[in-house]
């Protein structure tokens, strides 16, 4: 049995891709992608930055021993691209299959005598090819050394996920007794998808101990635990979990959480993460999860945190709450945030939500803080009722969007509530075209292990 591996491509990406080989013709097309590639847990996963559709009759033409083929001049501009920018070459053709799919033996002939040429150009990069049908995915990936590879899963993300497999997955679902009544909302093949979901909490305090809570209730079944924050008695009103005894026997958030989460359940599995998200082998653990939540509330944890969102196509959610007062301690604002973040959109960096001011501040010390008059922070005002709005929110979001029991199409809002004024706004987060994190020309965008992310060492 082959290994597996793994795809990920946005949803706009994904419509474009199956627009242009099902036009409705019954037809066979073609085109190529190419996608950064990445590994965790020894798993490869191929991230797809760029789609090239094959122009029929000049692209893609008459083959001389199949139907149909990718023209010699089409394979070898993408295949030195491929080689140049160190993306994964990917050629894509269709048949007209719905739920099963998979390579004809004249593909695979085809793979056999086209693939070791292309990975001598390639030079060291895998290559390999696709085939859809309407609601399924095969690979054929090719390795340097002679390792080929099959597909697990491809996942398609947008404002919701989709998961397409080579044919129907067999979802093992144990005993549903503590989940009854969810599973009457989303079925046990949705309990299922939850209990194989691996998520990563970035920060463990008053907004994240609420949502590691919420997701161990659903029954998440792993968790990536990341905060280097012991619990002080000012956190007690707001950590669920948090005791006294656990101030005085300085124990971490993330050990809290941790406690909480198997009390919900038992059998989840969790990866305690004591340390700064920014540092190198932190950041990295995350690469391998399915969903992100951020609430902390650091520039650098928002600029790594981004940064995985884009570089590793992984969907994710920024969410807080703020309290702001005026001169006088009259309260100006009291609001609670949940902002979705996807690869190529929601971007903090093109909404101004990462301050490169207060990045600089965060790299220093607090003793070079107080020489250069910046202070050291003071602590903001936190109330647990406002954490709960944002983390209840963000979950719900996951909870809609991870299982596809919304639409995936419209436009992605970030969700502002003001709590003086009593009013939920809908933000639509701007776009920059030439973005250097998330636009398709930037230096980040889909290039999973490529591209260094924005981490300290460590």
């Amino acid at each position: 049995m082959k290994e597996k591996c793994r795809l990920r491509i946005t949803q706009e990406d994904f419509d474009t891709l199956f627009q242009h080989l099902f036009p409705g013709d019954r037809d066979e097309h073609g085109a190529v992608l190419l996608a950064g590639t990445s590994r965790a847990d020894d798993i490869l996963t191929l991230h797809v930055r760029e789609v090239h559709l094959a122009h029929e009759g000049v692209d893609y033409v008459n083959g001389s021993i199949g139907y149909r083929a990718l023209a010699p001049t089409f394979i070898h501009r993408l295949i030195t691209r491929a080689r140049d920018e160190q993306l994964a070459y990917l050629a894509v053709h269709n048949h007209d299959s719905d739920q099963e799919v998979g390579f004809s033996h004249i593909d695979i002939a085809s793979h056999e005598r086209g693939y070791p040429a292309l990975l001598q150009i390639a030079r060291g990069v895998p290559v390999g090819a696709l085939v859809l049908g309407h609601r399924s995915i095969q690979a054929d990936i090719w390795l340097p050394g002679g390792v080929r590879l099959n597909l697990d899963v491809a996942v398609v993300v947008g404002n919701t996920i989709h998961r397409l497999s080579p044919s129907p997955r067999r979802k093992l679902v144990g005993t549903v007794a503590t989940y009854d009544r969810q599973v009457r909302m989303f079925g046990k093949s949705g309990q299922a998808e939850l209990a194989n979901c691996r998520v990563g909490i970035i920060g463990l305090g008053g907004v994240g101990s609420l949502v590691a809570e919420y997701l161990a209730r659903l029954g998440v079944g792993e968790f990536y635990l990341v905060d280097d924050d012991r619990v002080e008695e000012s956190n007690l009103s707001r950590i669920v979990g948090a005791s006294y005894s656990d101030v005085l026997d300085l124990n971490t958030k993330v050990s809290i959480a941790q406690r909480n989460i198997f009390l919900a359940n038992e059998r989840a599995r969790i990866h305690p993460l004591i340390d700064d998200v920014a540092k190198g082998s932190i950041a990295k653990a995350l690469t391998s999860c399915d969903y992100l939540f951020l609430a902390a509330d650091s520039m650098r944890a928002r600029l790594v945190f981004n940064a995985l969102v884009q570089q590793y196509l992984i969907p994710g959610v920024q969410l807080g709450s703020k309290i702001r007062c005026d001169s006088t301690g009259k309260l100006v604002d009291v609001m609670s945030a949940n902002r979705p973040v996807r690869p190529g959109r929601g971007c903090l960096w093109c909404n101004q939500l990462i301050d490169p001011n207060q990045l600089a501040i965060e790299a220093k010390t607090d003793d070079e803080r107080k020489a250069q008059a910046y202070g050291v922070e003071e602590p903001n005002p936190s109330v647990i009722s406002l954490n709960a709005i944002a983390a209840a929110h963000a979950v719900n979001d996951f909870l809609l969007d991870y299982l596809g029991l919304r639409s995936g199409g419209g436009t992605l809002y970030y969700e502002h509530f003001h709590f003086l004024t009593a009013k939920r706004n809908l933000v639509q987060p701007r776009k920059e075209a030439d973005c250097s994190e998330c636009s398709r020309g930037g230096k980040r965008f889909g290039r999973g292990d490529s591209t260094e992310l924005p981490c300290i060492e460590g």
